[in-house]
């Protein structure tokens, strides 16, 4: 039972790893700074960041040892979730480029309104 586990957590983690591969070139394309570095071939760890706009960062880490979403403005700390939470968060990032974006022309940068995917808590 436990040998299954472990197996479906890898494959957990490389789903994950190759949908982040796949977010930051979604990103990269539509001309945001988006970034995806992968631990070694087997693809079991991954850290994806991405500016949404002047100084607000967002990075997520996916390895074995766990999932965590963090979100930066101004090199502050604005908010940090782990496991479920983290991949909800994602998903919210995932739905703003399926509904919305079109970056200003030269900036790079979400439109102002959808700059902050949360309120700072």
């Amino acid at each position: 039972m436990f040998l299954r586990l472990a197996e479906q957590h890898r494959q957990f983690v490389q789903d994950l790893v190759m949908n982040l591969q796949a977010l930051a070139i979604v990103l990269e394309n539509r001309g945001y700074l988006a970034s995806c570095y992968t631990c070694g071939g087997k693809m079991n760890s991954a850290s994806f960041m991405v500016s949404l706009g002047e100084n607000h960062l967002i990075r997520f880490l996916v390895s074995d040892y766990g999932i965590t979403w963090t979100e930066m403005r101004d090199d502050r700390e604005l908010m940090k979730l782990e496991g479920a939470e983290a991949i909800s968060q994602l998903q919210e990032l995932a739905n703003l480029l399926k509904n919305q974006i079109q970056p200003c022309q030269h900036s790079g940068q979400l439109p102002q309104e959808d700059l902050s995917l949360n309120q700072v808590i």
